[in-house]
């Protein structure tokens, strides 16, 4: 079983897989950091040097031709699902699960906004209207998830009892 993490940046994707894979006891794949090795430079730098389509490009690439083990869990970044076919072929190849936030809760996670190329130079208030205009671009993506659970304090142990009982 594949799991696939989806949702907004900030929203606990990376932090909630290496919850859940301890938990599950199998390997977590972040594909940005898969990305970052794969392409020798950060997702900030690929960013700036070759833009933003082509990093959508690699980031669906990277998705769809990773040799993922039978079971893991994928923290997978924002824009992800958003782009071309990759909502649908993640629903394909595993169980997606939406980890939702409210906008002013996802504010108040995002602090390093210098390494996260779409939000460098954004105070709060900017940083709220941003939000909630990409999560009305996002959320037809992301409510295509099979899972969608609220993950502000969300555990590892609530987590995987959302998946198990969306997955009977």
């Amino acid at each position: 079983m594949i799991i696939f993490l989806v949702g907004f940046m900030g929203c606990g994707k990376s932090t909630k897989a290496k919850q859940l894979a301890h938990r599950l006891d199998c390997p977590v794949i972040d594909l940005d950091a898969v990305m970052v090795e794969r392409e020798g430079q950060s997702i900030a730098d690929y960013f700036a040097t070759h833009g933003e389509a082509a990093f959508r490009e690699l980031e669906s690439q990277t998705l769809k031709t990773y040799a993922y083990p039978e079971t893991c869990i994928v923290a997978t970044g924002g824009g992800l699902p958003c782009f071309f076919d990759n909502i649908d072929w993640m629903n394909a190849h595993g169980i997606t699960v939406y980890l939702q936030m409210t906008p002013p809760q996802l504010v108040s996670r995002l602090h390093n906004r210098e390494k996260r190329p779409l939000l460098k130079g954004m105070d709060d208030e900017q940083l709220l209207e941003f939000i909630i205009k990409k999560l009305d671009e996002r959320n037809p993506f992301y409510n295509q998830a099979k899972v969608i659970v609220n993950s502000f304090d969300l555990d590892a142990e609530r987590l995987e009892e959302a998946i198990r009982l969306q997955n009977l």
